[in-house]
């Protein structure tokens, strides 16, 4: 049978129209004229959504197509509330620690648990982006998240809510690496950092934000309406990225991943968190405390010697051969780490994560437990600080583009270390305005820190090791971030026994002690941001990086031409 002119046909020879109606024609019998005009429009629809876009049909002409836009949005969104949903309930943590009579050190992991099981996913981004479509990821990410917050709004344990917490960190835990590879893939190396900036700004604002509607959240109708209102959420987001979201990217459907190193990623860095909580509880030679720890570290020496050989074998497979198809790229290449600016760029988002996750679940604890003031409160004293990230954030790109990170990492680094020191001043009479104020020029700094540092350490690196890359400095982020919480909260505890025996006990005693452990808590993530000051001092170099000499020299240059 020939072809007809103007009839579109699938690989089998069948006209598409008819694979759309559900119809294929028998031998011998004719093709129908024309599709209806109803069919016609269902056949561009279905193909729309199911179409992929490549970098020459998402950016054309110094812009973003349509498509892209609306793809790009939803994708945005989505990592948005999974940024927001980190830190929601740390306004919370002290009425759940009350309602639940827990310790706060075993509530924390409410917020803990979330980063680490956050980066524990973000490995498997790799192998999920080479494997399925990003509408098959986002949709079984939301699919899961949703599940998570019902489980959390009904769940009637501190267990089955904390299980519900790990549904929502293993739902969001590949959005944010998505995200950043679909901005990398898209946006030529000159408009990166405009756009890693613009999609950044919604991302760290989320968890800044996240304390204060979480705090009027429980003050209004209970902290279960935290996951009430995120399990409406989660349904809506599903619903966007089945209706609007295309695909970017070729998947390989022979790929695999290497599950057994997931394994020792969740026994190591669970196990180390694990025995560092058990701290409050039990001395040091118990074997809950070491235990877990010695089991830890050794899943985590294990899990990247793994992933060295891994990686070394991959690399040394001649391609083409059938052992080419058996041996599968490591979970996470750390061969990315040889690349010097990459690694310093990668320890300077560890140390802005260790010291900025910790002081969001410390100081709630001493606005409401210390001074009196309720979750609202404790919101909305952390509400400018995100406004002050937004700020910093949308800034932090273009100024990332014109100067180069290391002018805009240094300003970021002073601000956020300046912020600290001011905060570590708190004592029991402390304007409580003063802790917004310290907030936000923190939050100012971490703007002006976090992405440009996060966008020139993955420029330096070539664009075939761009997702290994994210993979690597994500992962390290969620898990400093997940680590900063317990071990500061512990430390807080620890200081303020100390001192509370010193004074004698009672109420009184109680308050001034753990203003004394909060203070000197500070006092540590301050030291924190200056050894990362020090690594962008004399780190960050070299290509894109820029300089004050790079700075004035474009200044006079701007004169000149004027």
């Amino acid at each position: 049978m020939m072809p007809r002119p103007g009839v579109e046909y699938s690989n089998r020879g069948v006209p598409v129209a008819h694979c759309f109606r559900g119809y294929a024609p028998g031998p011998g019998k004719k093709h129908s004229m024309a599709p209806r005009q109803a069919d016609q429009k269902k056949m561009s629809i279905i193909s729309r959504r199911l179409s992929t876009l490549s970098s020459e049909q998402a950016f054309v002409k110094g812009h973003l197509t349509r498509p892209a836009l609306v793809s790009i949005s939803i994708l945005t969104f989505i990592t948005f509330v999974g940024n927001f949903t980190q830190l929601q309930l740390s306004a919370a943590l002290p009425t759940i620690v009350s309602q639940f009579h827990i310790s706060v050190t075993t509530g924390q992991w409410l917020t803990s648990i979330f980063q680490l099981v956050m980066g524990v996913m973000v490995p498997l981004t790799a192998f999920l982006t080479r494997r399925f479509s990003t509408r098959q990821i986002v949709i079984a990410s939301m699919l899961v998240f949703t599940c998570g917050s019902v489980l959390s709004w009904l769940g009637p344990s501190f267990f089955l809510v904390l299980m519900g917490r790990v549904l929502e960190a293993i739902g969001t835990g590949v959005m944010w690496p998505v995200l950043q590879i679909t901005v990398f893939s898209i946006y030529p190396l000159a408009r990166r950092g405009m756009a890693m900036g613009t999609v950044g700004m919604a991302m760290s604002v989320a968890p800044a934000i996240g304390p204060t509607i979480g705090g009027w959240q429980t003050d209004a109708n209970g902290w279960r309406s935290i996951f009430l209102s995120l399990s409406v959420i989660g349904f809506l987001s599903l619903i966007l990225a089945i209706v609007g979201l295309h695909n970017f990217g070729e998947n390989d459907h022979g790929v695999k991943a290497d599950f057994f190193s997931v394994g020792l990623s969740i026994f190591g860095f669970g196990g180390l968190m694990f025995g560092f909580t058990n701290i409050e509880s039990y001395p040091p030679q118990h074997p809950l405390v070491w235990l877990p720890m010695l089991i830890g570290i050794g899943g985590i020496v294990w899990f990247i010697l793994r992933q060295i050989t891994t990686a070394r074998r991959f690399k040394t497979t001649m391609p083409g051969t059938r052992s080419a198809a058996e041996v599968q790229p490591p979970l996470l290449d750390l061969g990315v780490l040889k690349n010097h600016s990459f690694t310093i760029g990668t320890v300077c988002a560890a140390l802005s994560f260790f010291a900025f996750s910790s002081i969001m679940v410390i100081i709630p604890l001493y606005i409401q437990d210390d001074r009196g003031y309720s979750a609202t409160m404790s919101g909305l004293v952390m509400l400018p600080g995100a406004f002050g990230q937004c700020i910093a954030q949308f800034g932090g790109g273009k100024l990332l583009d014109r100067l180069g990170a290391r002018p805009v990492a240094l300003a970021g680094s002073l601000l956020l270390l300046i912020g600290t020191v001011m905060m570590s001043m708190i004592d029991v009479h402390t304007w409580i305005w003063w802790i917004s104020i310290c907030q936000f020029i923190r939050q100012i700094g971490m703007g002006l820190v976090l992405m440009p540092i996060t966008t020139w350490s993955l420029n330096c690196l070539e664009s075939i090791d761009v997702s290994a890359g994210s993979a690597v400095t994500n992962t390290v982020r969620q898990i400093a971030g997940a680590i900063g919480a317990p071990v500061l909260v512990i430390m807080m505890e620890t200081l303020t026994r100390m001192r509370q025996g010193a004074m004698g006990g009672g109420q009184s005693a109680a308050i001034a002690a753990n203003i004394f452990g909060v203070r000197w808590t500070l006092r540590f993530s301050a030291l924190l941001v200056f050894v990362q000051l020090l690594f962008v001092i004399f780190g960050v170099k070299g290509d894109g990086a820029g300089s004050a000499r790079d700075v004035a020299q474009r200044a006079f240059a701007r004169l000149h031409n004027a």
